[in-house]
């Protein structure tokens, strides 16, 4: 049976923690004339840690809470969890894969990027990210579990506002306007509320699947923050001082999670 509030509350945390905190994140890059790369850097690694705590306080541990709850009593439930967890990590594996993209550190990857204009392979690589992050959120919300739909909202969300900036100013050091560079970062937010609606949607349409969303949305992540952020992070030079703000943004969201 749909379950309409369980959709619409989904949806409207997608939106808010995706659309509006990345657009209001990418905001500051009419004020500034540029950012350096460390500071790029240790914003990119703080949203990293953010996104860890998130994946394992509001999606990994309510998912095998409520997995305890559907299946026996054994090791069932910590293995289908860990079987949902590595299925969303393998199928963004296999879309990174597949889609050509191209990373502002890391270069070109997936097939074929050469056939593509580099300013879509930039977007297409940020799709890549966003979209769990929204599948996250709206799995979260949907979940209508007070503190992990609240914890994963505000997770993302605060890493989705250095997470904007980042990306609006990588797009005019490349030599775009500011207002184009903004555009795209507040566009990428929409890709996280296409995420949001594909997991409220599935958790609306079969409730019971929940523990085996949330940990799949929490593979997705993992995969994200494994093999896409922390390479760009630790570039030689950088790797001390990101450690440093993934740890800060793990703390940060261990304590909101907790509070």
């Amino acid at each position: 049976m749909f379950e309409m509030s369980a959709f619409a509350n989904g949806v409207l945390a997608a939106a808010i923690a995706g659309s509006g905190a990345t657009a209001l994140g990418a905001l500051p890059v009419f004020l500034l004339r540029g950012m350096s790369a460390k500071a790029n850097n240790l914003l990119l690694a703080f949203a990293a840690g953010v996104m860890l705590a998130a994946t394992v306080f509001s999606l990994l541990i309510p998912a095998l809470d409520a997995a305890r709850h559907s299946l026996p009593d054994g090791p069932w439930a910590g293995l289908s969890v860990i079987a949902a967890l590595f299925a969303g990590g393998g199928a963004i594996a296999l879309i990174h894969a597949l889609l050509p993209h191209e990373h502002f550190e890391k270069g070109p990857e997936g097939v074929d990027p050469g056939r593509v204009s580099r300013i879509w392979l930039f977007v297409i690589a940020i799709a890549i990210h966003n979209f769990p992050e929204g599948l996250s959120v709206g799995v979260g919300a949907a979940s209508q579990d007070p503190q992990a739909a609240l914890g994963i909202m505000l997770g993302i969300g605060l890493q989705n506002l250095p997470e904007g900036l980042s990306v609006a100013v990588a797009l005019t050091g490349l030599g775009y306007s500011r207002l184009f560079g903004f555009l795209v970062a507040a566009g990428t937010g929409l890709l996280e509320l296409l995420g949001g609606i594909a997991g409220a949607g599935a958790v609306a349409v079969g409730p019971a699947i929940l523990p085996w969303a949330l940990a799949f949305a929490a593979g997705a992540m993992l995969f994200v923050v494994s093999d896409e952020i922390i390479p760009e992070t630790h570039r030689p030079g950088f790797a001390e001082g990101a450690t440093a703000a993934l740890f800060a943004g793990f703390g940060v969201m261990m304590l909101l999670d907790t509070m």
